[in-house]
């Protein structure tokens, strides 16, 4: 009885033994994800940053103020057209990118657009997808601090004058890190108004979260397809007690409050109390749970090693790192408020860990996706080294600290290598994956990888 052939043998002899369709991904446009990142909208966010933060903080002779501008410590207002070169050699299409609001908003109606014009300019002919900071850390001069109730409505001109004049800009992080911005400034006494009270805290909470969700609102009339990215710092304190003390516990609620206000979600019932006692009128916290602000919410996380920390029984505290880690803080999060995630912050400060540090992060991103939590970006922040940061800007020491993809002299570090690898390897995987279904497009069908 002669041998039947293989029906392989018969579809080899027809199309070769290979490179059709259904030969390896199951579609005419196949892909398994991996390559640099392109243009299709669909595709994760993979991006870096500018460091642009710009506090004040008490001078050395305590008289007055000294303002920190990481924009210019860090060399990008002379070196601005390198730094974008360096983000397109990376193969990145992403920037978390923060304009100098102290130096564009000079007082109501008035800005100074000289700068900003053309850092955008050369962004949009770069074809660099900005997701623009609006509020970093600071303010202009005359607007004072984060204790201003007229804030509100001062950063919602800006944010709407921004919004006009680059019409083509579709996301934005209205303000960053809220919580460590009104903690910093109104609790630990660190930056700007430099106080340390429970209700200068509120106070500075309820005016940033407002001036967060007014800034939303002028951006959406003019952009109500705009994509809002939420970037908050990942927080938790590890309280090693027999006996837990009710100060962490709320404190590790608080972590969540500027979210809370943001979205409106209610706060547990002793952060409602705390609210009332220092400060909140019950008509401001009906104002705050009225609703969420417009725009599509993406629930960004910030996560260093350095923002987990262990309460000793003596009261002394040692960092913490990984202790829980991204995934188990930011899942937390995600629980609470069901919003789309996006690793939108990560670093380490010794150049060579670094490396390690991005593929945890990534593994941490990639377990978080498999476990049904949609994960949209990563990003390694910042793009160059940065400067004071191991002491939190408190004072202009002037210290570099090893944290960027490249140094100060636009060097490469080795965690460039590290997340050149990652992005060849996972640059074209998709926000969700096979997302493309419900998109009308003739762009042939591509298979999924399932992270």
């Amino acid at each position: 009885m002669p041998t039947k052939k293989s029906f392989l043998d018969i579809v080899k002899k027809k199309h070769g033994a290979s490179d059709y369709a259904g030969d390896q991904y199951g579609g005419a446009g196949g892909s398994d994800g991996s390559g640099l990142p392109d243009s299709y909208a669909g595709n994760f966010l993979f991006a870096t940053g500018i460091e642009c933060s710009y506090p004040t903080i008490k001078s050395r002779n305590g008289r007055g103020k000294t303002r920190r501008d990481l924009l210019e410590e860090c060399g990008h207002y002379k070196r601005w057209k390198e730094d974008f070169d360096l983000v397109k050699d990376m193969g990145l299409k992403v920037l978390r990118y923060g304009l100098p609001y102290h130096t564009i908003h000079k007082g109501p109606g008035k800005f100074d657009w000289s700068f900003a014009d053309e850092v955008m300019r050369e962004m949009q002919r770069l074809d660099i997808i900005p997701i623009l900071d609006l509020l970093h850390f600071g303010v202009p001069d005359w607007v004072g601090d984060f204790q201003n109730p007229e804030l509100p409505i001062h950063f919602a001109e800006y944010a709407e004058a921004v919004a006009k004049r680059y019409p083509w800009v579709r996301y934005y992080t209205p303000v960053n890190e809220i919580y460590v911005t009104a903690k910093f400034s109104a609790k630990d006494g660190q930056w700007n108004e430099c106080l340390k009270s429970d209700k200068t805290f509120v106070t500075a909470m309820k005016h940033i979260v407002a001036a967060s969700i007014l800034g939303t609102h002028a951006i959406a009339r003019h952009r109500p397809d705009c994509v809002i990215v939420q970037s908050e710092s990942a927080e938790y304190i590890h309280e090693a007690k027999s006996q837990p003390s009710d100060k962490v516990r709320l404190e590790n609620k608080l972590r969540f409050l500027s979210l809370d206000l943001l979205y409106a979600h209610p706060p547990d019932a002793d952060v409602t109390f705390y609210l009332l006692d220092n400060g909140m009128s019950r008509q401001e916290y009906d104002w705050f749970m009225e609703g969420e602000p417009p725009g599509y919410q993406i629930m960004g996380n910030d996560y260093y090693g350095r923002n987990e920390h262990i309460l000793l029984p003596d009261g002394k505290q040692c960092q913490a790192e990984d202790v829980m880690g991204w995934y188990q803080i930011t899942r937390e999060y995600y629980d609470r408020y069901q919003k789309p995630v996006m690793h939108t912050e990560t670093n380490v400060l010794d150049a060579d860990e670094a490396p390690i540090w991005l593929w945890k992060q990534w593994i941490n991103v990639l377990r978080m996706r498999k476990d049904g939590v949609p994960v949209l970006g990563f990003t390694w922040y910042s793009l160059t080294d940065q400067i004071d940061w191991d002491i939190g800007l408190a004072k202009k020491n002037g210290t570099a600290n090893a944290c960027g993809l490249y140094d100060l002299h636009r060097k490469p570090r080795p965690v460039a290598a590290a997340y050149r690898q990652l992005l060849e390897e996972f640059g074209q995987i998709t926000i969700v994956p096979h997302g493309e279904i419900f998109e009308v497009t003739d762009r042939p069908a591509r298979l999924k990888v399932e992270v």
